[in-house]
């Protein structure tokens, strides 16, 4: 696969597809490895459970407005740079977090720790640089399959941690990570975006010229609404994990990692077939095994024939159709106007996470005082069925435009 690297657009500087991995893997991280921590971390700052939630919410939220910035600049000034400068920010909220005395301190360094969506965002763009839109499609389902290891044992790894050291431990994890980022990027990942003229000012002013394209919006829409179903998830499966069924941290952790596992699969199917298949019907075909597999679960909660390893279970169905979403999406969304690859990826991912961090702070309020998950379980199908009515548009819309 590393040789597919080495075959890309003449006149760039491929990095390593495990360069790549890393980047979108540790930024994932970032998310997901302290969750199992929430109820300890309440307790040492002495904090309601829902005021340290917003450590996900608030995180999430900064994370879609830095991805406004971020494109533009890469665009601008080269990827490079941005994601070192992104990273070396990352690393002190980091230590900012480790050593926070009270809850506010902690949450004001979260949300500067969101600076490592640099990473995420751009390592799409320059799979974008490197290869037209079906190819690129394959080359994202390759390297998100690679980072979808993380959440499968993140949390595991960060209830271990936990349990044996502290929920400070967790942070430490993720300082070593960045700076292993730091040092990665440095050696292997050279420029691959060509230098825009003008200002930051003039690359934002692009924005229009995206956000006036139905495509663009139908690729951002699907992508949104099916990873909506993932951000409340990680909303609300804490929740579900320890005040529905009582699982203590290293259980919640090993069990939380169970949407990775269909995102794995998900992602080896776009490596292997988009590029034969193409992305639109990748994308349909993903929305819809995550629909039908969420409103079974639905069916066997009102049934009251479900536990807390039928709930995590039918989560594999959730990771299953972002697998198979999002690369393809992203792909699409950066095709609509190829020059504009960055500021189309840190737009659209701004409109996922976005989403998303409304969507998790929503999971938290349906399920205050539930005695079942099937208020989330209802939110995610809903959030589902929004994915696939945005692909059947936009499949629509490419219809129309190859008839013209």
């Amino acid at each position: 696969m590393s040789n597919s690297i080495a075959q890309a657009r003449p006149g760039r500087t491929p990095p390593h597809i495990l360069t790549l991995v890393a980047l979108v893997g540790v930024s994932t991280l970032s998310m997901n490895v302290f969750l199992p921590s929430l109820p300890a971390m309440a307790e040492f700052f002495a904090a309601d459970y829902g005021l340290i939630q917003l450590s996900v919410g608030l995180y999430l939220g900064v994370n879609a407005v830095l991805q406004l910035i971020v494109g533009p600049l890469s665009d601008r000034y080269g990827r490079r740079p941005v994601i070192l400068w992104g990273l070396v920010i990352f690393m002190a909220a980091t230590v900012g977090c480790i050593f926070a005395p009270t809850v506010e301190v902690f949450l004001v360094f979260r949300m500067i720790q969101a600076a490592v969506v640099v990473a995420m965002v751009l390592s799409r763009a320059v799979v974008r640089d490197l290869y037209p839109q079906d190819k690129a499609a394959s080359m994202l389902g390759y390297v998100t399959m690679g980072m979808s290891v993380v959440p499968m044992i993140g949390p595991a790894i960060g209830g271990w941690l936990e349990s044996q050291y502290g929920w400070q431990s967790n942070f430490w994890l993720l300082l070593g990570a960045g700076v292993f980022l730091v040092t990665l990027t440095w050696i292997d990942l050279g420029e691959t975006a060509p230098k825009a003229g003008g200002s930051f000012r003039d690359q934002v002013r692009d924005y229009p010229e995206l956000l006036t394209s139905p495509r663009f919006w139908g690729y951002c829409a699907a992508s949104a609404f099916a990873s909506g179903a993932f951000f409340a998830y990680l909303g609300g499966a804490p929740y579900v994990g320890t005040e529905i069924y009582g699982l203590d941290p290293a259980t919640l952790g090993l069990y939380f990692g169970a949407p990775a596992v269909g995102y794995f699969a998900g992602n080896f199917i776009s490596g292997r077939f988009s590029q034969r298949v193409g992305i639109d019907r990748m994308i349909l075909v993903g929305t819809l095994g995550q629909v039908v597999g969420l409103s079974t679960l639905v069916l066997l909660t009102l049934s009251g024939w479900t536990n807390d390893i039928t709930f995590f279970a039918f989560m594999t169905f959730v990771g299953l159709g972002n697998g198979m979403v999002i690369p393809n999406a992203t792909a699409g969304m950066l095709s609509v106007r190829p020059h504009l690859a960055g500021t189309a990826s840190g737009l659209g991912g701004a409109m996922m996470i976005g989403g998303g961090a409304a969507l998790s702070a929503v999971a938290g309020w349906v399920l205050q005082g539930a005695a079942t998950p099937l208020p989330l379980e209802v939110l995610m199908v809903s959030s589902g069925v929004a994915s696939v009515v945005a692909i059947t548009l936009t499949i629509r819309r490419n219809r129309r435009l190859a008839a013209a």
